[in-house]
């Protein structure tokens, strides 16, 4: 099934990739066999172990890629937000609040309009909103729990940065759809290749860098003369690697092969 070359993963993210093995991701361990179990057990890395497998293989001792680190703050935004003030990367004001009655507590904290999003497992636009009145925070407070409450910044774009191992590989701007406050491709944006600045690329692998994160989207948008970070995302699109004709196998292959990842 494998020689020396070939590596090991789980997740369907490198399947076709010539110097990689996929076993799949199995609900229980005792579901693979013999022979893929050892492979699983003797392998000095495992690729796109899951989350559920990357915690386990991060007590054993045996290296994941991507980082433990990063399955931990997988389409998590709570979680992002207290690591990215603990780090002191910049970030717009967010504020989370428990509990049911909560809407004079926000209501202090912020004016409207601003941005209130599912905290936990939203992604492509979906689980943001935005709120202009109380009768918008109403209805996202009768739907979310806890509250995730972020300033509005208002802008038709922002940008994703894409970071694997310790480098930006791609990045591009998503321009938002006319009427539409949220730049998502799934959302109706598009993608734009020119003048990304340098700042945002380098915030990007500056808090890749120092949240621990090797395979990730970062999501940063500019206010004033400044450059913020949204949020990350782990399991981020292939939409940017398509429209800039970047063959995503090929690139995760020669990563491999050198070492990169």
């Amino acid at each position: 099934m494998q020689n020396k070359n070939k590596i090991i993963a789980l997740e369907s993210r490198l399947k076709g990739c010539k110097n990689v093995i996929t076993l799949g991701a199995k609900t229980n361990f005792s579901d693979y066999s013999r022979e893929e179990a050892s492979l699983i057990r003797n392998a000095g890395k495992i690729y796109y172990p899951t989350t559920f497998y990357a915690d386990l293989f991060d007590s054993m001792g045996k290296k994941t890629f991507p980082s433990y680190h990063t399955y931990k703050c997988v389409q998590d935004k709570i979680k992002q937000t207290a690591l990215f003030n603990l780090l002191q990367i910049p970030h717009p004001m967010t504020k989370v609040y428990y509990g049911r009655d909560v809407t004079g507590k926000i209501l202090r904290d912020f004016d409207f309009p601003f941005i209130a999003k599912v905290p936990r497992g939203s992604a492509m636009g979906r689980g943001v909103f935005l709120v202009q009145s109380r009768n918008d925070l109403a209805a996202y407070l009768a739907a979310a729990r806890p509250a995730y409450i972020q300033e509005y910044i208002k802008q038709d774009r922002d940008i994703r940065v894409v970071v694997i191992g310790k480098n930006v590989v791609h990045a591009y701007w998503r321009v938002a759809a006319r009427g539409e406050f949220r730049s998502n491709i799934a959302k109706g944006g598009h993608i734009e290749f020119e003048d990304i600045p340098g700042e945002a690329l380098e915030l990007a692998r500056h808090t890749a860098g120092r949240c621990g994160w090797d395979d990730v989207g970062i999501d940063i948008i500019k206010s004033g003369t400044g450059y913020y970070v949204l949020e990350a995302n782990m399991k981020y699109g292939k939409e940017g690697f398509r429209a800039a004709k970047i063959d995503y196998r090929g690139l995760m292959e020669k990563l491999i092969e050198r070492g990169e990842i």
